[in-house]
């Protein structure tokens, strides 16, 4: 029952058989995959399927797939423009064009929920904050616009969406992968900014994913305290104040910020009381057990709703159907065929996707 509150990354490209046995004694409710599970479609639908065989319960399974450096299956096929390269071309069929386009690649490798899209607006595309090229606008209306015609098109092919990283990274002037940003910003200038693609994208959003940046301003007594641990930024602002009903998960555990200072344990419990349904660990798998012994320790009272709220979002996960090595042929010439549409001839022909001189690791996952 609490292993449901789980989201657990996968070492390999295929699962051991003492990770079989652990996955299958813990029970999570969902699995993210990372570029250390994609070696070729098959090889990753074989791992999806055999995820959904040892589950009791259907399992979320996750990705990060936004395009541009953040794409988990760059190795396998090619890469979609970014988020940033979308927003920068104006051109809103090309981004409905990259949201059906997704989908129809996760479909085929037995993925049901993307990680996105990303809701952080970019106030300074040079800062190394993890954010670089990733966000959909300089300001809340160009976020809303382009995030929201790639999440309609995307779940209109029935994958799920999870809007991050709330309520923003995007003020971050440091990469939460290594260490904990603090932002300044008031709970009404966040209203009147990075929180309007939230609250104007909530009702087409399945999940929203909770970011490791401290916000001293809406969380004045708890000095260093994330966002993803905090009740009043989760329970308060988003679940109460803004309404938001769907699942709500913490961004990976694993990162500087969180690991620098909380053990594993004690983590995922202020994660959940703090009012996120579901507690993500990407990395550090070894320690699933102990995660589970530790939410073993909350009250079924204190975990009843976001079960409930669990169960509803997995009563919309899509029927899967068998891999077509031909749909993904296609798909892969398609998503060609949008680089040139978005960068041009000469611009679609370079695949790299490293940001010059960045230090983050979210392009190596």
């Amino acid at each position: 029952m609490h292993g449901q509150l789980l989201l657990l990354g996968i070492k390999g490209l295929e699962l051991s058989a003492n990770e079989r046995h652990i996955l299958q004694k813990v029970q999570p409710g969902g699995f993210v995959l990372f570029g250390r599970n994609v070696e070729s479609p098959q090889q990753v639908r074989a791992l999806t399927d055999s995820l959904r065989e040892i589950c009791d319960n259907p399992p979320l399974i996750c990705i990060d797939q936004e395009g541009g450096r953040v794409t988990r299956t760059k190795e396998i096929g090619n890469i979609p423009p970014s988020a940033g390269q979308l927003s920068q071309a104006d051109n809103p069929s090309a981004i409905a064009w990259h949201g059906t386009l997704t989908a129809e690649l996760l479909i085929q490798l037995g993925c049901n929920m993307n990680l996105a899209p990303v809701l952080d607006i970019s106030y300074d595309d040079e800062c190394d904050n993890a954010l670089r090229g990733r966000c959909y606008g300089k300001n809340s209306q160009e976020v809303i616009t382009n995030a929201g015609i790639f999440n309609r098109n995307m779940r209109r092919q029935k994958i799920l969406s999870c809007g991050k990283h709330f309520p923003s990274c995007g003020l971050a002037n440091v990469d939460p992968h290594y260490k904990l940003p603090v932002v300044d910003k008031s709970k009404e200038d966040l209203l009147a900014s990075d929180l309007l693609p939230y609250t104007a994208l909530m009702p087409e959003l399945n999940a929203i994913l909770t970011c490791h940046t401290h916000f001293s301003a809406l969380d004045p007594g708890e000095p260093g305290l994330p966002a993803s641990l905090s009740k009043n930024i989760i329970t308060n602002l988003l679940r109460n104040q803004l309404g938001f009903d769907g699942v709500i998960m913490t961004d990976d555990l694993d990162m500087g910020a969180i690991i620098n200072t909380y053990g594993r344990g004690n983590d995922v419990k202020m994660a959940i009381q703090a009012g996120n349904d579901m507690a993500m660990i990407c990395h550090q798998t070894d320690t699933t057990e102990a995660a589970l012994a530790a939410l073993e320790e909350l009250p079924y009272a204190e975990i009843a709703d976001s079960l409930k709220r669990i169960a509803k979002l997995k009563k919309k996960i899509p029927k899967t159907y068998p891999f077509d090595q031909k749909k993904w042929d296609k798909i892969n010439n398609d998503i060609m065929q949008l680089r040139v549409e978005v960068l041009g001839e000469e611009g679609a022909q370079d695949q790299s996707d490293h940001i010059q001189n960045s230090r983050s690791p979210v392009e190596d996952y």
